[in-house]
C-alpha cells in the first residue's frame, strides 16, 4: 500500500475511535483541537488525493453534497410498520391472543424517521427513507453525516441490511426551535418533525448541521447466519458498532410485558430522545414466521402509544424576549404546573400570529404540553374560564429592551427590532462581526466580559480598544492582549464584502455581499441605491432588495458605518476591472476540481464577468466539473450543457494557473 494511502487509512480508524469516545461514550481521550488536526491532515490528504477517498472516511460526515434531488429506490425488502394499541386492556389482549408463554422484547419507540441501510462488505453504501414501504428516497449522503452510525462495521461482512429511526435528541430540537424563532421561522412542531426535515436537506452539509442521531432496531438481512432470537441480534449489532436501544428488556406474559410498559412510561420524562410508546415484539424469530404477517404488519409486534400529557394552569402574563436577530418572541408566564415529569412556569407562544389564531390572553386559563416532552406551549385556551374583562393581546408597539422601532418581515410571522445597537442583540451581533472580520481570539466570554465591562457598545467600539484597557481583565495579560489587538487591527484590510457581511443585513450572505461590493464598490454607493439597481444583481432578489434599503434608512446604521470609515476600515475599494471570456455567461461548479477551490474557481468566474451559478438550469452556459461531481453533472448531460475540466476552464479564460 502507497505511504500516503496507509496514511489516510491510519487517520480514518483514529478519526472513528475517537468520535465513537466522544459521541457514544461520552470519555474523550483527546482534546477538539488535537481532533480537528486530524481531520484537517485527512481532508488535505483526500483533497490531494481524490482517488484514494474512501467512501467511509469521517469527512463525509460533515455533508458538503448538494442534490438536485432525491433519487427514488426500490427497498430489498418490505419496510412494513407496527399495529398500534392504545390502552392497557388491549396491550393485554394483544399479548394473550398472539401468544401468551412466549418472550418479548419491549424497547422504546423512537419518534422519529424510519430508514434502511445497506453495508456491503462492511461499509455503508446506501441509506435510504420508508417511503411507502416499497420505494423510498435515496439519503446516503445526510446519513453518513450521522455521527453516531458507523460507516464501516467493526468487520467487513459480505451483505447486511438494517432498519433504524433517525431522530434529533431534545437538546438538539430546543436550541434548533430557538434558532428558528430568533430568525422569525417557524419553530418545528417536534423532534420527528425536525428529524424528517432535516434528513431531507438537499444540501448535506446543513443535515449535518442538525445534529442528527440514530438507533437500529432490526436486522433485516444478513449474508452470515444469524442468532434466532431479537434480544441477541441487538447485542449482535451492538458488537458490529450500532447503537441499540438501551432500554430493552424481555419478558414473559402479558404482566411482565403491561410491567415493562409502564416502567418505560416513567422513563419516558428523562430519556434525552423523544419517544411516542413502546414497541412489544416476540424475541423468537421462528415463531415470528410461524405466526407471519398480515400484509405490512407484523402479527407478533405491537406499538402501546403513550397519551399526550396535558394539564391545565393560569397564563398570568405575557413577556418579549428580544433574541439575537432582534426578533420579539412573546412568552407566556403560567402558574406553576407539573407536566411531563417537571415543573412549568413559562411556555413559548411562538409569535402573534399563534396567539391571535388561538386568541389567547393574559388571565386566560390554558391547557399547555410538552412539544417534544421538552419545550412547553400553549396547546388551547378555555373560554368557559375567561374573565369578563380580557381583551386581546397586541405586541408592543416599540422593542422592549432599547425603545427603538419595530417592524414586522414582509409575507412573514416575525416582528423585529430594527435597531442595531440594541443591547439584546449586540453581543450576538459582535461575535457575527468578528467571525466575518476574521478577528481570532474574540470568542463568546470574552466579547460578553467587554460587554459588561462597557468598553464595547457597538462594533465600531472594538477598534479603541486599548491593550491595557484588555490586560487587566481575567485570562488576560499584555501578549494575549496584543495578540488580540493585533488580529483586529489586522481586520481593517478585509475586504468590503466581509464588512457588507459582517454588518449582518438579513438576507445577505457571502454570495450576496460579493455581489454588492463588485457591482457598487462601496458602501456609499449601496445605500444610495434604488430597489431597481438592486434586484437587478443575480445573487440580490426583491425581499433581500428591500432588506438592504431597510438596512440603510436607519440613522444609527450609518452613524456605525461613518465611524467605521473613520477608523480605517475598508468601506470602499477599488474595483478590478473584468474580463469578458465570460460576459453573460453562467457557470456551475461541481465536484472537487485537482487544484482550484471552488471558491477559488467562483472567484476566476466572476474575475473574467461570469455569473457562478449553485444551481444547474437551462440558462446554464458550463458546468465546471470535478471527482465526485453527483447530480448537478447529470442533470447538465441530461439538459445537453456544455462540462468542462479544470484544464478546458483555465483555457478559456486565458489564465494557466491561479
Amino acid at each position: 500500500m502507497h505511504e500516503v494511502e496507509k496514511r489516510m487509512r491510519e487517520l480514518e480508524k483514529q478519526l472513528e475511535y475517537h468520535s465513537k469516545r466522544y459521541y457514544e461514550e461520552d470519555s474523550p481521550e483527546i482534546s477538539d483541537r488535537e481532533y480537528d488536526m486530524l481531520f484537517a491532515e485527512l481532508k488535505r490528504l483526500e483533497e490531494e488525493n481524490p482517488a484514494l477517498v474512501s467512501p467511509a472516511s469521517p469527512t463525509g460526515r460533515v455533508g458538503g453534497a448538494v442534490a438536485e434531488r432525491f433519487e427514488k429506490v426500490r427497498h430489498p425488502v418490505t419496510m412494513g410498520s407496527l399495529s398500534d394499541v392504545f390502552s392497557i386492556p388491549e396491550l393485554e389482549a394483544f399479548v394473550d391472543k398472539t401468544a401468551p408463554d412466549a418472550e418479548y422484547v419491549v424497547e422504546c419507540k423512537i419518534d422519529g424517521l424510519s430508514v434502511l441501510l445497506t453495508y456491503e462488505d462492511g461499509v455503508l453504501v446506501l441509506g435510504a427513507t420508508r417511503g411507502d414501504g416499497s420505494y423510498g428516497e435515496d439519503v446516503t449522503f445526510n446519513v453518513r453525516t450521522i455521527k453516531d452510525l458507523p460507516l464501516k462495521l467493526s468487520r467487513p461482512i459480505k451483505r447486511l441490511l438494517v432498519r433504524g429511526e433517525v431522530y434529533m435528541p431534545k437538546a438538539v430540537f430546543a436550541a434548533l426551535n430557538e434558532e428558528r424563532e430568533e430568525k422569525g421561522e417557524t419553530p418545528f412542531a417536534n423532534p420527528r418533525n425536525a428529524a424528517a426535515g432535516s434528513l431531507r436537506q438537499l444540501d448535506s452539509a446543513l443535515c449535518a448541521a442538525r445534529k442528527l442521531s440514530i438507533f437500529v432496531f432490526s436486522l433485516e438481512e444478513c449474508s452470515e447466519e444469524l442468532p434466532i432470537s431479537h434480544k441477541e441480534r441487538l447485542n449482535f449489532l451492538q458488537t458490529l458498532g450500532f447503537k441499540v436501544s438501551p432500554v430493552r428488556e424481555l419478558c414473559r406474559g402479558s404482566a411482565e410485558v403491561i410491567k415493562a410498559v409502564e416502567h418505560i412510561s416513567e422513563l419516558r420524562p428523562t430519556l434525552p430522545y423523544d419517544i411516542d410508546g413502546a414497541a412489544i415484539k416476540i424475541d423468537s424469530i421462528p415463531l415470528r414466521e410461524e405466526i407471519g404477517e398480515l400484509s405490512n404488519l407484523p402479527k407478533w409486534a405491537a406499538a402501546y402509544k403513550y397519551p399526550p400529557e396535558e394539564v391545565e394552569t393560569l397564563l398570568e402574563d405575557i413577556v418579549i424576549q428580544v433574541g439575537r436577530t432582534g426578533v420579539l418572541t412573546p412568552n407566556a408566564v403560567l402558574k406553576s404546573v407539573k407536566v411531563a415529569g417537571s415543573t412549568v412556569s413559562r411556555a413559548t407562544l411562538h409569535n402573534i400570529d399563534n396567539i391571535t389564531a388561538k386568541d389567547i390572553r393574559i388571565g386566560d386559563s390554558v391547557i399547555i404540553r410538552k412539544a417534544g416532552d421538552i419545550i412547553p406551549e400553549v396547546v388551547r385556551i378555555l373560554p368557559e374560564k375567561r374573565p369578563a374583562d380580557s381583551a386581546p393581546y397586541n405586541m408592543p408597539a416599540a422593542c422592549p429592551s432599547c425603545g427603538g422601532p419595530v417592524s414586522r418581515d414582509e409575507g412573514g410571522v416575525a416582528i423585529r427590532c430594527t435597531n442595531t445597537d440594541c443591547p439584546a442583540q449586540l453581543h450576538r451581533t459582535l461575535l457575527h462581526f468578528a467571525s466575518c472580520m476574521g478577528i481570532d481570539n474574540l470568542g463568546e466570554s470574552v466579547l460578553r466580559t467587554f460587554i459588561e465591562q462597557g468598553f464595547v457598545k457597538s462594533a465600531a467600539d472594538l477598534y479603541t480598544l486599548e491593550e491595557e484597557q484588555i490586560a487587566t481583565l481575567e485570562r488576560f495579560g499584555e501578549k494575549s492582549a496584543k495578540r488580540l489587538l493585533d488580529s483586529i487591527n489586522k481586520s481593517k484590510s478585509a475586504p468590503l464584502a466581509s464588512l457588507i457581511s459582517a454588518l449582518g443585513i438579513r438576507q445577505i450572505g457571502e454570495k450576496g455581499a460579493i455581489a454588492l461590493a463588485e457591482h457598487f464598490g462601496s458602501l456609499k454607493a449601496i445605500a444610495e441605491a434604488d430597489e431597481v439597481s438592486l434586484v437587478a444583481l443575480n445573487d440580490i432578489g426583491q425581499v433581500t432588495a428591500q432588506c438592504i434599503r431597510d438596512y440603510f434608512s436607519v440613522p444609527q446604521n450609518l452613524a456605525l458605518i461613518e465611524k467605521l470609515s473613520t477608523l480605517g476600515l475598508k468601506v470602499e475599494e477599488q474595483q478590478e476591472e473584468k474580463g469578458t471570456a465570460l460576459e453573460g455567461m453562467t457557470v456551475v461548479v461541481t465536484g472537487t476540481l485537482p487544484s482550484l477551490k471552488r471558491s477559488e474557481a467562483e472567484a476566476l468566474i466572476r474575475k473574467h464577468g461570469g455569473n457562478a451559478a449553485s444551481s444547474v438550469s437551462k440558462k446554464t452556459s458550463y458546468v465546471l466539473c470535478g471527482t465526485d461531481a453527483g447530480s448537478k453533472l447529470a442533470k447538465a448531460q441530461s439538459l445537453g450543457i456544455p462540462v468542462i475540466d479544470e484544464a478546458e476552464f483555465l483555457r478559456l479564460i486565458g489564465e494557466n494557473s491561479l
